[in-house]
């Protein structure tokens, strides 16, 4: 199974996002980058890749620890930003960003003690991705409309184990499907 460890922002801030996202769409060469859909706005906190269905388990119960010993947070959506020169285009988030990278921190980890392998450890950097580019994309006019970008701010309760199934067809423009795996609270009362 492909997997990775998530935070889903709630329905109204993915309405409020798609209702942004509908704008950069209609800005000059946005037909040439593939935008990911409403289904698949997520933070990654920690990607596992390909995991044998036997480690499944053991990895959800060290989510539900790592979640236990992570304390509710609040979070945003807010601005925005690029990787790889124009390869992929991200909303960014505000808020307790220590919290979300602490609870992406020991996503990882619990991966690592589950068995799971696991590539070289990198900086967390809270994003969701919203478009990509084969060839990298001149984004200055993408990050200047989504400069004032704001969500409202919700609380982060849980950590979601998700499985991407990714597309086969060959259709262009297909996109991977997602599908949550495990929910683990955070928090002690989780």
């Amino acid at each position: 199974m492909r997997l990775f460890a998530a935070v889903l922002p709630p329905e109204d801030v993915v309405r409020a996002l798609a209702v942004e996202v509908g704008r950069l769409r209609e800005l000059p060469g946005a037909d040439g980058m593939r935008w990911t859909e409403r289904a698949g706005w997520h933070f990654t906190l920690a990607f596992y890749g390909e995991v044998g269905e036997e480690l499944v388990p053991g990895l959800a119960e060290r989510l539900a620890r790592a979640a236990a010993r992570t304390e509710p947070f609040g979070l945003a959506l807010r601005g925005g930003g690029q990787f790889g020169r124009g390869k992929a285009l991200w909303a960014g988030a505000e808020g307790d960003l220590a919290a979300m990278g602490l609870l992406a921190g020991r996503a990882e980890a619990a991966a690592r003690k589950a068995g799971v392998p696991m590539g070289e450890h990198r900086r967390y950097k809270a994003h969701l991705t919203l478009a990509r580019s084969r060839d990298g994309v001149g984004v200055r006019p993408y990050l200047d409309a989504l400069e004032d970008f704001r969500s409202r701010a919700w609380t982060v309760e849980e950590l979601v184990l998700v499985r991407s199934h990714l597309p086969r067809s060959g259709i262009p423009g297909e996109q991977p499907r997602y599908e949550a795996v495990a929910r683990r609270a955070l928090g002690a009362a989780g």
